[in-house]
Formats: structure tokens, sequence, C-alpha cells
């Protein structure tokens, strides 16, 4: 099967136009704001708890720009914990308070992630749709739960981490509106990794990411993610995954060097840890139903040197 591409124009037009670099202002430091350092730190915890990856990654950014990045992945997290574990009578509501958050940066006294992110949202010029976005992708998980195809897997995953290099890419600094559909397509494919990486277990919540129409193509059948069975057509479904994922990997790479210096390391890097998971899966016999692949500590830290000669 070819990879299809059919899907860029149409996530390029739901990214839209995004503000010339060079015309946004100089940030001012935020360190002499006592409330604003407890909700950054309260971000920063957030961040360490929930995504090793994403945690060590920032750490290479400069103090203010990792305080930022850890507040939008801390914005990211609270709206997927919404969708995941929220009632069905509190979803709504929780939903509509970030949209309201986001549109008019108004919010709780005494909700730490939301003053973090209405300050980064603000000091960084990020476009507010992009953030709306991110709500309606996650939310969509409350509507959906099968895709048939890959083209509407890469609009789901456009929603949910596509946005998320969006606007990260106003934290990290970009020099032109070229790096935008980079961004995109490195987004689809740390999602697919996601995706990839826990077939099993989103199988038991009651969703399955794979593309059917290619599930069917390499014969493989619900029943087989449900009892977990590594065929012979498991494996040449899940090459076949894993070698797109990467070729995602590589179109986005020319959009890191279209970054700021100083964010170029950080993108690397997450894209290299990622990219490392998909290593995993392969050693592990494509078996994901009872081992989760992650990559250790060092297995990051051993990646680094290779990574900054390559930038």
């Amino acid at each position: 099967m070819q990879v299809q591409a059919n899907w860029e124009n149409q996530l390029l037009a739901l990214a839209g136009h995004v503000s010339d670099p060079s015309t946004r202002p100089f940030f001012s430091y935020w360190a002499g704001d006592a409330s604003l350092r407890k909700a950054y730190r309260r971000a920063e915890k957030i961040t360490a708890q929930h995504s090793k990856s994403f945690y060590f990654a920032s750490a290479l950014l400069p103090e203010e720009k990792r305080s930022a990045v850890r507040a939008l992945y801390a914005f990211c997290r609270t709206v997927d914990d919404i969708v995941d574990e929220s009632s069905d009578a509190e979803r709504g509501a929780q939903l509509d308070y970030w949209r309201r958050m986001v549109e008019t940066d108004s919010f709780s006294d005494n909700d730490l992630i939301a003053a973090a992110w209405a300050d980064t949202l603000a000091r960084y010029h990020i476009p507010r749709h992009y953030a709306l976005q991110l709500i309606d992708g996650v939310a969509r998980d409350l509507l959906q739960n099968r895709y048939q195809t890959f083209d509407e897997l890469a609009t789901y995953c456009y929603g949910v981490a596509s946005t998320v290099g969006l606007m990260s890419m106003y934290i990290v600094g970009f020099k032109n509106n070229d790096a935008v559909p980079y961004a995109i397509k490195l987004g689809i494919a740390l999602q697919m990794t996601n995706i990839l990486r826990d077939v099993g277990e989103d199988y038991h919540s009651g969703r399955l990411y794979l593309p059917r129409e290619e599930m069917a193509f390499y014969g493989i059948h619900e029943s087989d993610i449900a009892e977990g069975r590594i065929t012979d057509n498991w494996r040449q479904f899940m090459k076949f995954q894993i070698d797109r994922t990467r070729q995602l990997y590589e179109a986005s790479w020319a959009g890191v060097k279209l970054l700021e210096r100083e964010g170029q390391l950080a993108v690397g890097a997450a894209s290299v840890f990622y990219q490392g998971i998909l290593d995993e899966i392969e050693k592990k016999d494509y078996n994901i139903f009872t081992r989760r692949a992650s990559l250790s500590t060092w297995g990051k830290v051993s990646r680094i040197p290779a990574l900054i000669w390559s930038l």
C-alpha cells in the first residue's frame, strides 16, 4: 500500500495563516510574580508526572520557554483528563469552561493551570483557534471511537497533536510560515507513535484508532486486537504503520531547522525520543498488548549527541 497524502491540504486549511514571527513583541519575564511562579510550578509538576519524554525534551529549552511549553502540556493534559475521567454530566460544563478561558482569559481564581496557560497564551501571542481546535479534537473521543481511513485518522491526529506543535512554534520561535506543514506532519507522527504503542490499552477503553480500511487489507480483525494475537499479518500491518510514521518523521525534519536555534534541540529531541519508541515496538516483535514500549532514560540521553550533530 502507498502512503496517502490526501489529508495534507485539508489540515493546512485548518491551520490557516500564522502570524509573521518577526512581528511578535519581546516577552518580559514573569519571575517576579509569585502567583505566576506557583502556577508554572504546578504545570511543571504535571508534566513531570505524565510525560517523561516531553519533560526531558522541554528541559533543553531556556527557563522561560521551558516553563511555557510545560504550561501548554498541562493545559492539554487537563483537557484530555476531562474527556477520559470526568462523568458525562460534568464533561460539557468543564470543556465549555476551558473554551471560555481560551476565548476570554477568564478563569477561576484558584485555577493554577489556567493561570499559567493564560499567561503563556498572551505572552507568546499563540493563535487561540489552535487551542480551541485542540479542545474539539480531544472531545472527538466522546463522539467517535473508530476510523475508517488514514485520512480520517490524520484529521483526529491534527486536532490532538498537530495543534500542540503549532502552538509550540510560537513559544520556541520560528523563522517563517514555511514551518507550518512540518509542524503538522510532526504532530501526526508523534500521535501515530502513541496510537501504535497503546493499541491494546485503547481497545480495552473502547477505542480503536487503527484505520479499519488498512486492517482489512492486511486481514486484521477486531477479534485479533481483543485477543492480542501476534500473527504474520499483524507483523506486516504494524510494519506498514511504523514505516509510514517514520516517513512522517523524516518529512517533518526540515521543519526543525525553521525553528529558532534554541528550540531546535528540544523539538528535535521530542522527535528522536518518540522514534525510539517505534524501535522498541519492533524489538518486542510488535507485541504492544502485554509489553508497553518505552525508551529508557539512557535511551534518551544516548541519542542526544547524534541529534546535536545533525542540527
